[in-house]
C-alpha cells in the first residue's frame, strides 16, 4: 500500500489571483456584449419609433381620445 501526501492547496495570492483572470475576461467580453446589446436591442427600437412617428397625426389621435371620453377635461 503506497501513500502519497496531498499537496497543500494554493491560499496566499489566491483571491488576486483569481480576481486577475475574471477582470481581464469582463473587459475581452464586454465589447461583444455590448454590440450585440445595441443591435439586438436598440437599433430596431429607434427604427420602431422612427416608422411610428413618421405617420403619426397628434390631431387625429386627440379627436378619437376626445370622442372615446379619455379626454375628459376637453369639450
Amino acid at each position: 500500500m503506497t501513500s502519497r501526501a496531498l499537496t497543500k492547496p494554493q491560499t496566499r495570492g489566491l483571491l488576486a489571483k483569481r480576481l486577475r483572470f475574471h477582470i481581464v475576461g469582463a473587459f475581452a467580453v464586454s465589447p461583444g456584449v455590448a454590440a450585440f446589446c445595441k443591435s439586438a436591442v436598440a437599433e430596431p427600437r429607434k427604427k420602431a419609433y422612427a416608422d411610428f412617428y413618421r405617420n403619426y397625426d397628434s390631431m387625429k389621435e386627440f379627436e378619437e381620445m376626445k370622442k372615446a371620453g379619455i379626454a375628459q377635461g376637453v369639450k
